[in-house]
Order: C-alpha cells, then structure tokens, then sequence
C-alpha cells in the first residue's frame, strides 16, 4: 500500500514537473508528444543504433568483434544480418523513451542486454537527454568472453562539431570518455561515457608489457567525414584499426603476435576537425558501460536529472528502502527498472486478454514482438530515384514498345516508417506499413498517426507514393541495383489505411465524433495527467479538435491518393464486351511481368499466362473496395457529405462489380479475368489467397450465396488449410511449392490476420446462414496461428517470413488480444 501511495504522490509531482495533460490542442503536452519522438532508435538496420528524426544530424552506432582469438575481428558486428548467426530483438520498447534489446553472439560467447531511457524536451524542438547502458555477459560461463567495445558519434551534417574534453594521450583515455557538440536539429550536447566500477581488469595476453596499461584505459579515434557519410563508420573505422594492426605486425614474429586486444584497437589519434569520434575498451566477463547525452541547449537536460532522481525514489519505495543519496548510475539502473515496470504494465492494460489467458512465457514472446516491430522504426533522408518513362508493353496504353529506362534522382526527402526485416529489408515499404501500423496504432495511436503524416508527405502532384522507399545512400547500400527505381505507373495494395480505420474505430470507442460540440470536448482526457509515454500516445484519441484537425490535414493528400489509383489502375470493361453493372470500376495491376506481379505484393502467385493488357485482378478490385469503404467512413466523420456520397456510390458499384466480373459459377470461387486470342474474356481460377480477397477484406455480405462456397474452400485441407495456418496456394495445385515458391504454398500471417478480422468482426459476429461455422473456423484457425507462430519463436528466438520478419508478423500480438482493425 505504501508503495503505491509513494507512487501516486511521484506521479502527482510529474504532473506538475511537465505541465497538466488538460489544455487545447496547442498546449505544451502535445508539444511534449512531439518532441518525445525526436530522438529514437531510428536506425533498425543495425544491432543497436540512435538518431534524431532531422536529417543530417547526429548518428550514434555501436560495433564489436571478438578478441579472444586472431580471426573474430574479421567478423565485427554492426549492421543487421542473418549470416552472423546471432539472435536479437527488442524485449521492450515503448516508441518514445525507453528500449531494451538483448543480443545473444555464439561466435563471440557473449549476451549484450542494451536499455536505452529518454527524457523528451519541455518545446517540440527540444531534443531531450537521453542514457543507454550495455551489459555483458558469458553465454557460457565455462569459456572466455573477451570482447573489444566500440562507441561511435558521428554529426552527419556540414554544421556538426565535435570536441574530446580530455587530453590526447598516446595511450588512451584514463577514466571517463567525454565529447561535446553540436549538431542541426538538436543544438548543443555532452555526451559522457563511463564503464562501471564492478568491471574487472582485462589482463593482456603476448606481449602485453609492450603496450603498457593500455587495456585499462579507453582506446579512441577522431575521423573527419564527410557531411552525410557517417553511416559509412563501420568501414571507416576498421580501416584505420587494419591499417595499424598491420603496422604493428611488422615489428613482430608473425608465428606469435600480439594480444588480439592490443592488436586490434583503435589509434588514439584524433584530427582537429573531427566529425566522428569512436571509443573503444575490451571487456572480459561481466561488465557494463553507461553513456549519458545531456542537451546543452534544452531544459529537458535539468528534467533528465530530476526524472532519474524521482525514478530512483520511486524504485528504492517500492523496494522497501529509502537512501538520502544517490549515485548517477544508482538513478539510471532506477530508471531502467522502472521504464521495464511501466512497459509491462501497459503491456497488461492495452491488451488484457493476453494477461489473462496466456501463459509467463507466451505473454513474454507477445512483450517481444511488439518491442521489435516498435524497435524497428527508422528515420531516413535523402533522394530516391524514380524512373517516369519505363512500362512493360503490356502496361502500355498505345500501341508501340515501351521506352527505354531513364532512372533519375529526386529532390531529398524523409520518411518515418517501420521496417519490415531489420536484417533484409531496413527501408520503407508501402503494402507492408499498413500491417504495421495495426498493431502500432493499437500501442500507440499517435505514434501510428505520425508515420502515417510521414507517408502521406510523399505522395506527389498527382498522389503517387512509391512502393518501397529507399532514401539516400545509407538505404540504397542494402538494395541489389535492379530494384532500386520506382516507377510511378505502379501500385502496391493500399493498406496504409488500415492506419485510418484503426484510428477512426479507436475514436468510435472513444465517443468522439465530429458532432460532438467543440466546447464540450476542447480539453485532452482530465486522467491524463502526466507525460508517460501512454498518454503522449492518445492525445488525439482524447480531443475531438485534435483528431479533426489532423483528418482535415491529410484528407486532401488522401483523396488525390485514391483517385491516383482509380486513374492509373483502371482495368477495360468496354472495351472486350464485359457485362457489369459499373462500367468503370474494374482494376488491374501495372508492373507485371510473365512470372511476377511485384506489385500486388503476391509475387509469383500465379496469374493469366501470358500478361495482357485486357486482364483484371479480383484482388486489386477489392482493395479498391476496402479503400473507397475507409474514404467514406473517414468522409462521414468529417462531415463531407458530397464526397460520403461519391464514396459510398464507388464502394457498391466495386463490390457489385466484383460479383459481376469476377465470380466464377463453375469453380465457385473469385477468380481474375484476362483475355484470349479472339479477345474473349475468361476466367482465370488459381485457389488461394486471390480467391479468398472480396471475404478477406469483409466486402461480402454476411448472407452472401457465395460466402460458404469461401469458406469451405479455405477450411479444406486439400486446398488451403492447415494446423498452421491458411496456406497461399491450393496444395492441390500443380504449382504448388515449385519455382521461388514465395506465394505458392507458404503460409502469410498477414493474410491470416485478415481472415481472422474478417472471421471475427463480420461473419461470426453478424447474423447470416454461415454464422456458426464462421465461428467454429474462427476458433480454430486463430489457435493454429498463435501456437505456429510461437512454437518458432521458442524454436529459433525469432519469428519469421523466410527471412527473420518482426514486421507483419507481429500481428500475431493483436491476434492473440483479439483486436482486430
């Protein structure tokens, strides 16, 4: 009972440290939400990496290797890869201030447990402070761990600087490491870095009395880069490291060298005009290291002190003790241990289901799935580039072959995007971001909102937006050649609004509507009273002049967006004779090619052999659908009632249409359409995901004559059902698991979660002749998902797509809470 008196009365004093949540829309708290997302681990190609959302700002990146032998340093680790053989994941991350990503290394013998703690500034330009610590340990305590560490800063942008406060000695640093800066965007800082007192001294091994102390010490480098390169640290360090452990080596008998730890390390050399500095130190055992970024410029730099003081209270009350002083890594490991508290308690709060059904252990792999797909979002900046001449023949709408391909750079831009893979895919994807931001806008509305802006600022004058974004060199180093051109005639599904009809159902719950009156809702939720990360995430869940303004900001980018879509992916009715009760709701993927339709996002699912330009895809129409069904809802809400109505008109003439061109009486399933010799239109039948679209994305009407024929069709084990989920393709099917046999069989928890929803929100919820076996389908298919999903979690320590995947299916977490968007 005291414990939580001391903790209302702690939060009762951040409530007046940070300013009461109640206020307009412009009050200092939704300042403080916007600068709470200022600093972040935004760089998720890497193991562990930190930067402000400003271009051109400063990077900070961690690399390590093994000293134990010669040949680890040939494997230093830094950015993201699955041929490392190692495990990673964030364990936690609430998406504003604080993380917790454990690393497990077999090469090296070494578990990193990384926790990362903010304190957002009191202005939206604020950069805040923020402290990371990195612990070690032995994997297995009957061999060596034996390490060398290495801390990078770089200021990426031509106005940085950076300065070492302490003495330039030859033979390192003695005690802690400091540097002070400045960069664009966040101003002045002091960066510090200590190692903890309990570490234990690291004995050098051959010819360790050559090289003094220098183990003791902190080994460091200060490189001048130039401005936008420093993401090229890794390359630029190990350089320098190579290029004297091979000066070294001369002055040796090659047959016994010096102590790997002595022999790779870092110069201590810096030049005058340093823009990057990297810190090193060899570690053995157990060990930790602090580093502090304290914002010069900011008075979150008094609130960061004053934060980890009341956390530290808070932890000793709880406790049970109670000291007059505390030490600054005392307030840390205080404030870490509460950001850990706090993260599984809203954990428990957003998703009570899984509290109370779920077991210690698969309520640990839900907390992981959600902090590594949150601990995926990234910042990128730069240029892209865009080809606005290529087509496929069969793309073309004139006679004549296509133009030749003439990929230019644009103007630099931003997005701030979750990624798919950190491993393969650290870049934004379109048709993938939509899944993300499901599970995202259920943990954090607003956060979700944000990248959600982020992607709209993209679309160009006439509402195009890339599909996958790949800005500026850093992106474009993990990209193979062929695939870094975008194409502006070609589409991607369009479930980046499912990050719409999150929030529009969010604020249903929430009882706000646009009829509300603005008087009786001009305040944020009087309980909101401090600036935690849970409330800085529903501020626009809490004002109806918030979630208005915001809506009437990206609607007019939103409909351009739509009708982008309606021209350039318009398939022909007229033209072959088609019967239909719409003559111009009908649609067809750009971008094919005989084997692939990249595009839909279904790869080498099987399609009309050979491509025509007559053809016309089920599964594009019904995202079509599922588009002009959120415009209107998102239309409704603000009161637009010319375009509700042009909204709800394109709606029914799609979902007619979809029933009069696609349904097949013979193959009682969805098929797409394409055109033979004698321009005679015909179905074309390949059973699975595609024919399961107009029920995937609920456009069917619950007592639709066509709805059990659907439903046997995924419920047959012959075809597309299995113990671990719905299958992509008919196993039945001749293609089935051949060629890439990416979309030919395999199992896509994205396209589970949509049936799931489907199941669950419509077809056992709604009365209807199929309602109970809906149910029963429900049932089962949702136990055979969670239970595959997390069985190879607890197999390998990750989840997958083919490749280690916490982007869709994270979905896994929403599927498991039964919340479904």
């Amino acid at each position: 009972m005291r414990a939580w008196l001391a903790l209302t009365a702690l939060l009762h004093l951040a409530s007046v440290q940070f300013g009461s949540a109640e206020g307009p829309p412009d009050s200092p708290l939704l300042a403080a939400a916007n600068s709470s997302l200022l600093w972040g681990t935004y760089r998720p190609g890497l193991y562990f990496g930190l930067k402000a959302r400003v271009p051109d700002s400063l990077l900070t990146g961690l690399i390590w290797f093994g000293v134990h032998d010669w040949q680890s340093y040939n494997q230093a680790r830094h950015e993201c890869d699955q041929r490392d053989g190692l495990k990673y994941s964030f364990t936690e991350h609430d998406g504003r201030g604080a993380a917790k990503e454990v690393i497990r290394d077999p090469l090296n013998n070494v578990k990193l447990t990384i926790r990362w703690v903010k304190v957002a500034g009191s202005r939206e330009t604020d950069g805040g402070s923020w402290a990371m610590r990195i612990e070690g340990e032995p994997l297995d305590s009957n061999q060596l761990s034996r390490i060398a560490l290495l801390n990078y800063f770089g200021n990426d942008g031509a106005l940085g600087s950076l300065h070492l406060e302490n003495a330039l000695l030859e033979e390192g640093l003695e005690g802690a490491a400091q540097l002070d800066g400045f960069a664009g965007g966040i101003g002045k800082y002091t960066i510090r870095i200590e190692d903890h007192e309990s570490n234990a001294p690291v004995e050098p091994g051959p010819h360790g009395a050559d090289f003094g102390d220098r183990l003791a010490r902190t080994q460091f480098l200060g490189l001048t880069v130039p401005p936008g390169a420093a993401w090229q640290a890794k390359k630029a360090i190990l350089n320098t490291v190579s290029t004297r452990a091979r000066t070294l080596l001369s002055s040796y008998d090659q047959s016994n060298p010096p102590d790997p730890a002595l022999l790779f390390a870092l110069p201590n050399q810096a030049n005058s005009d340093a823009t990057m500095f990297a810190f090193q130190k060899t570690y053995e055992g157990r060990w930790g290291v602090d580093i502090f970024f304290d914002a010069q410029d900011s008075p979150a730099r008094l609130d960061c002190e004053w934060w980890l003081t009341v956390r530290a209270l808070l932890s000793a009350l709880l406790d049970g003790e109670l000291t007059s002083t505390l030490r600054a890594d005392a307030s840390l490991s205080a404030a870490l241990d509460a950001s850990s508290f706090a993260y599984q308690q809203r954990f428990d709060s957003l998703f009570p289901q899984i509290a109370s059904s779920f077991s210690g252990r698969q309520r640990e792999f839900a907390h992981a799935i959600t902090a590594n797909l949150i601990g995926g979002i990234g910042h990128w900046s730069g240029p892209s580039i865009v080809d606005r001449s290529f087509s496929q023949e069969w793309d073309a709408d004139s006679s004549g072959s296509a133009p030749a391909k003439s990929p230019q750079l644009t103007a630099p831009r931003e997005l701030f995007s979750a990624t798919p893979s950190r491993s393969f895919f650290p870049r934004g994807f379109y048709w993938d971001e939509g899944f993300h931001l499901a599970l995202i806008g259920a943990w954090d509305n607003d956060l979700s909102l944000e990248i959600f802006r982020s992607w709209m600022s993209l679309a160009d004058e006439d509402g195009w937006i890339a599909r996958e974004q790949i800005l500026g060199d850093e992106a474009r180093s993990r990209v193979p050649e062929d695939f870094q051109a975008q194409y502006p005639s070609y589409a991607n599904p369009p479930t980046l609004i499912m990050g719409l009809t999150g929030f529009v159902a969010r604020l249903q719950e929430a009882g706000i509507s646009i009829a509300s009156s603005v008087d009786d809702q001009m305040t944020f939720d009087a309980d909101a009273t401090t600036s935690s990360p849970s409330t800085l995430g529903s501020l626009y869940l809490s004002s109806q002049p918030l979630a208005a303004s915001y809506l009437h900001s990206i609607y007019p980018t939103l409909k351009r967006h739509y009708e982008w879509f309606r021209r350039t992916q318009k398939g022909a009715i007229r033209q072959f004779g088609r019967r239909a009760r719409s003559s111009t709701e009908a649609y067809r993927w750009r971008g094919r090619t005989a084997d692939h339709v990249l595009t839909s996002g279904l790869d080498d699912y099987p399609r009309a052999v050979p491509p025509h330009l007559g053809e016309l895809h089920v599964d594009l129409a019904s995202w079509m659908g599922f588009f002009a069904r959120t415009m209107r809802d998102v239309s409704e809400f603000l009161s637009e009632e010319e375009d509700f109505e042009d909204y709800e008109e394109q709606y029914e003439a799609i979902v007619g249409n979809i029933e009069d061109l696609h349904w097949s009486e013979d193959e009682q399933m969805y098929c797409d359409v394409s055109v033979d010799e004698d321009d005679e239109s015909y179905h074309v039948c390949h059973r699975g995901y595609v024919s399961l679209f107009p029920f995937l994305l609920s456009l069917l009407p619950a007592d639709s004559p066509h709805l059990g024929a659907t439903l046997e069709l995924l419920r047959d084990p012959e075809q597309l059902w299995s113990p671990y989920g719905l299958r992509s393709l008919s196993k039945s099917h001749p293609l089935f698991g051949q060629g890439e046999n990416y979309w030919r069989g395999p199992i896509w928890i994205q396209m589970n979660y949509l049936a799931l929803t489907a199941l669950n929100k419509k077809y056992a919820s709604e009365p209807g002749p199929y309602q109970t076996r809906a149910a029963e389908i429900y049932a089962e298919l949702r136990k055979n998902v969670i239970d595959n999903v997390y069985q190879e979690w607890e197999r390998t320590g990750t989840v997958w797509e083919h490749d280690p995947f916490t982007g869709w299916t994270s979905l896994v977490t929403l599927i498991m809470a039964e919340q479904y968007y």
